[in-house]
């Protein structure tokens, strides 16, 4: 499961939200990778080092797995499920390419990235492979959504044929089938509006709205993905131009609350219940980090500063699933 959009504000931030949604419990937390950080990836086969400092939601799965993150230079980067259409490199088909795993791509284009541009053009030298992690113990099936400070963002997508690098128009992307089918069905929605439609008359009766809200009567409901995706891509462009952070931030948590799963509403085929456990929203622009988790709706803040990027090795800033706090009046 899981959603993600991004969104520009009048000052010329570009933001990117996403909900993690998953049916196996998570322990992430948040992490700020240092530049020039060197790692090697999970086949053993080559040293990889980062340029360029990152802030992201990781887990240790045999390695640190990055689920999404924004670095120094203002890219950002998240990944999302994508069964039944991923398709990774076979043993032994890399041809001279970086091999990795794909629960390493987030952190490596992290790493390495100024702009979707630049990320596009170094996936001609990656062979993604079917590595296992030790959360899922499978090769989980991804895709990716990436964004820079521009505002523009690509989808990334293995499947059979080769890696398909696609502009995203809509900047919203959730999980099966593959973006071009997401967008072709759009075209089944153009008649939805945020504007209340007149009443008609049929025969000698007249039909008018119940309550505000008519003309988005034909959205889809449920929490499928391409239900997911419409009403996310409707709300999004919808949405009056926030005129900065605090109003842009704000609006991709309203937007991403009408895709989160509350626990019991989506049951896997394993008797696990698929839900939200985190929402966040990255500033490209400042490198911070907003979350919240199921347990509570309080907003955390991550900040990347120059201090923080000059470490050595990763530093974790705690967990990203916290306990209820409110506030007392």
């Amino acid at each position: 499961m899981c959603t993600v959009m991004t969104l520009k504000t009048a000052d010329g931030s570009c933001l990117l939200g996403r909900t993690m949604d998953f049916s196996m419990e998570l322990n992430p937390s948040a992490y700020i990778v240092p530049r020039n950080y060197q790692w090697i990836n999970a086949r053993n086969t080559a040293i990889v080092s980062n340029p360029y400092s990152f802030l992201g939601t990781g887990q240790e799965t045999g390695g640190l797995a990055f689920a999404d993150g924004v670095n120094e230079r203002g890219f950002a980067a998240a990944a999302l499920y994508f069964p039944g259409y991923a398709s990774y490199q076979e043993e032994g088909t890399e041809k001279g390419r970086l091999p990795l795993a794909a629960w390493e791509l987030t952190g490596f284009l992290l790493g390495r990235c100024e702009t979707v541009g630049q990320a596009a053009a170094l996936m001609d030298g990656i062979a993604l492979m079917a590595v296992p992690d030790e959360v899922t113990g499978t090769a989980a099936p991804l895709h990716w959504l990436i964004a820079d400070q521009s505002g523009r963002s690509m989808v990334i997508e293995p499947m059979e044929d080769g890696v398909h690098i696609t502009e995203n128009p809509v900047g919203v992307l959730t999980n099966s089938p593959d973006f071009s089918w997401h967008t072709t069905n759009l075209r089944n929605y153009a008649g939805v509006s945020p504007a209340q439609p007149s009443g008609v008359r049929w025969g000698e009766a007249d039909l008018t709205p119940f309550g505000q809200g008519g003309g988005s009567f034909p959205l889809p409901g449920g929490f499928t993905p391409p239900a997911r995706f419409v009403r996310t891509v409707f709300e999004r462009t919808h949405l009056p131009v926030p005129a900065g952070q605090a109003e842009g931030v704000m609006a991709c948590f309203h937007v991403l609350e009408g895709v989160s799963i509350p626990r019991g509403s989506v049951k896997t085929d394993q008797g696990g219940e698929d839900y939200t456990q985190y929402t966040a929203v990255l500033d490209t622009s400042l490198g911070e980090y907003f979350f919240r988790s199921y347990d509570s709706s309080r907003i955390t803040r991550a900040r990347l500063t120059l201090e923080r990027a000059a470490g050595r090795t990763p530093v974790c800033l705690g967990p990203v699933k916290r306990p209820a706090s409110w506030e007392e009046i």
